[in-house]
């Protein structure tokens, strides 16, 4: 296991970089590595919420930008993660059968776990904001293994969404939760900024 001090360094090393380094490309394997952290992260009910589209294309990482409001991020980055929520299907009877029937399990636990989960689901006040949550899980890992290996990023939500959608052939029943620009800083990090673990932590 990866020792408490190496840990800590890497969530120090982690902060919303806002330009990269365009002259250094991501290898394959660490961008690998990136997506796995993503694909391996928790979720509700397990039902994986998250898709990801990797946009390496300068052209299209071209298009993108003015669609997020000018963000160098968009444009100086090696690769950009737009992070995809399963905003509809995850609440479709086909889906979360499959994905918990998975799991070994007599059928009449299976039968009420399903029932249990369609209860759930249709009692939700939105299915976006539930599987938004999970799709953000999915990312700060993404970020924070990222960082492990010395590679920067910067969660964005700053963006037109539908223009977005309808630019990357985005299924309607799915949304754009955020985007991951991940890469090489080009400048050092300012100062991280946080308030101490006694100001944010109670215990009872």
């Amino acid at each position: 296991m990866i020792d408490k001090t190496t840990l800590i360094e890497s969530l120090h090393f982690r902060h919303a970089c806002k330009i990269f380094d365009e002259t250094k490309p991501i290898a394959p394997q660490d961008l690998k590595f990136i997506l796995e952290a993503g694909r391996l992260s928790p979720s509700s009910f397990g039902m994986e919420h998250w898709r990801f589209v990797v946009v390496q294309s300068e052209d299209l990482k071209a298009q993108i930008q003015p669609l997020c409001w000018n963000q160098p991020q968009i444009g100086s980055c090696s690769d950009l993660i737009v992070v995809i929520s399963k905003t509809q299907e995850v609440t479709q009877k086909s889906y979360y059968s499959k994905m918990l029937g998975r799991i070994a399990m007599p059928q009449e636990k299976l039968d009420g776990y399903l029932g249990l989960y369609s209860n759930f689901t249709t009692q939700l006040d939105s299915a976006l904001a539930w599987s938004s949550k999970q799709c953000y899980i999915a990312s700060a890992n993404m970020m924070s293994y990222a960082s492990l290996i010395g590679i920067d990023s910067c969660p964005i939500e700053g963006f037109e969404k539908e223009s977005l959608e309808e630019l990357l052939g985005i299924d309607k029943s799915e949304d754009i939760a955020l985007l991951l620009p991940f890469g090489y800083r080009l400048h050092p990090q300012s100062q991280k900024l946080r308030l101490r673990l006694d100001e944010i932590v109670e215990y009872r």
